[in-house]
């Protein structure tokens, strides 16, 4: 059975590692959880930062990730967030979110945001995307090459996009030793 992971704004906000992302979890490797805050601060930021992208294209992708995961948003965690101790106060609606999803992980590339003692009494972990999608091919190197070589499919610059463009991209992205863990299986 398949563990369950939130995912922070942030690793929603690359693109080609919020495809990964959302696609593991669509072959059934996790369950993946968001909420509707951490998509307003994902997409406002790709918004601000982002002035090339077209808007109405991202919120039409906002929409699309909405519908891609079945049973994806988390609910009813508000609550919580007020009991919560976390270093960014205003990160404490992602750990409500996993409590409330049971969640295994945050993925995050923000780790010091979410020290291992503040997490440990919701039996909870915070996980650097490198370090999750590197569990990912161990758990499972086959199905992730495939989703690799969908992306890479899907893809229409360049046009003749191969796996190896795909793990470029990721590489660039920061996720230097998943990068490598998926060379190594070409």
């Amino acid at each position: 059975m398949a563990f369950t992971a939130v995912y922070d704004a942030n690793v929603l906000y690359p693109s080609t590692l919020r495809d990964v992302l959302i696609r593991v979890a669509q072959a059934g490797l996790v369950r993946a959880k968001w909420t509707d805050r951490i998509l307003d601060e994902a997409f406002r930021n790709l918004k601000k930062n982002r002035s090339d992208l077209d808007p109405l294209k991202l919120d039409r992708t906002r929409e699309l990730m909405a519908g891609s995961i079945r049973d994806v948003l988390v609910k009813g965690y508000e609550p919580l967030i007020e009991i919560l101790d976390l270093p960014d106060r205003d990160d404490r609606h992602v750990l409500a979110a996993a409590i409330r999803a049971k969640a295994q992980v945050i993925v995050t590339f923000n780790l010091k945001d979410f020290p291992a003692d503040k997490l440990l009494v919701w039996d909870v972990q915070a996980v650097h995307p490198d370090a999750f999608i590197e569990a990912q091919v161990g758990l499972s190197p086959q199905l992730v090459y495939g989703v690799l070589t969908q992306i890479a499919d899907a893809w229409t610059t360049p046009s003749d996009a191969v796996v190896s463009d795909v793990i470029a991209s990721l590489e660039r992205e920061g996720l230097v030793a998943s990068a490598a863990a998926l060379r190594a299986m070409q």
